[in-house]
């Protein structure tokens, strides 16, 4: 089972590619963020063309999540457990083919000083503590998106330029070992361990063309899936198209 998440910056301006990525890499299951649209307005037709059903958690104009797959979507639950009274579409959960899969829009938490730090860090206690009941079901589950987290140095062009961002803060990283830490594998690094390679540039200041991105998307198994890996890759190629997302999709292999 190939499954990939994409955080696409706007379902909308970037479908072609989309519609052109899933036809070309062909995943089973893909998760999205940012899709910047309500569910009503998401394009299941063009998408269900290519043999992908859809569930969908959206928000008009801002984050929006949702997942592909072109096997049957089970038990569908909307919205990261712990958040009364939070509507913001970052999370949407369910079950394809055996294995459970999330996908996650979580956070930027900038600027520090604001009140979207410690609402980053509260979002991320509340998935740590969902990811932790989540193995109690000792299924194979995948944890995939945008988690506007920098793990480690290494996983950004310039560490000391970025010392003071969100995505780099202590305690957000430290939010992001206690998931690992609990018990789930973080797919990418577990296969690679090589510094440098990215998942995001920004638009501004030609990022991309000088390779100066962060790796902030990521996919986090259980122990039953993380049994499972059998590859683990960041597929660049989307970023270098006219008018690309700011982020690339990475995927994963899971043995049958």
């Amino acid at each position: 089972m190939k499954i990939a998440t994409w955080n696409v910056n706007s379902i909308k301006a970037r479908l072609p590619h989309v519609l052109q990525w899933l036809a070309e890499a062909k995943p089973d299951v893909v998760l999205l963020q940012e899709i910047k649209t309500v569910e009503e307005k998401f394009p299941e037709l063009e998408i269900g063309d290519l043999g992908y059903n859809c569930a969908v958690l959206g928000q008009k104009s801002y984050n929006g999540v949702a997942i592909l797959s072109k096997h049957p979507i089970e038990d569908v639950r909307r919205g990261l457990p712990g958040g009364e009274g939070d509507e913001q579409a970052r999370y949407i959960e369910a079950v394809v083919s055996g294995v459970r899969v999330a996908s996650i829009y979580l956070p930027n938490g900038n600027p520090v000083e604001s009140e979207k730090f410690p609402y980053k860090l509260t979002w991320m206690a509340r998935l740590a503590a969902h990811a932790a009941t989540l193995l109690a079901y000792e299924e194979a589950v995948v944890l995939g998106g945008d988690y506007n987290i920098i793990p480690a140095d290494g996983d950004v062009y310039d560490p000391e330029g970025w010392r003071f961002d969100a995505l780099c803060q202590p305690e957000a990283r430290a939010h992001f070992r206690t998931i690992l830490n609990s018990g789930y594998t973080e797919a990418f690094r577990a296969l690679h361990s090589e510094s440098g390679l990215y998942s995001f540039w920004d638009y501004q200041k030609g990022r991309w063309p000088r390779d100066e991105g962060l790796r902030i998307d990521h996919l986090l198994l259980s122990p039953e899936a993380a049994d499972r890996l059998e590859a683990c890759e960041i597929d660049r190629a989307p970023r270098a198209k006219p008018k690309a997302s700011d982020h690339t999709p990475v995927w994963c292999r899971l043995s049958e």
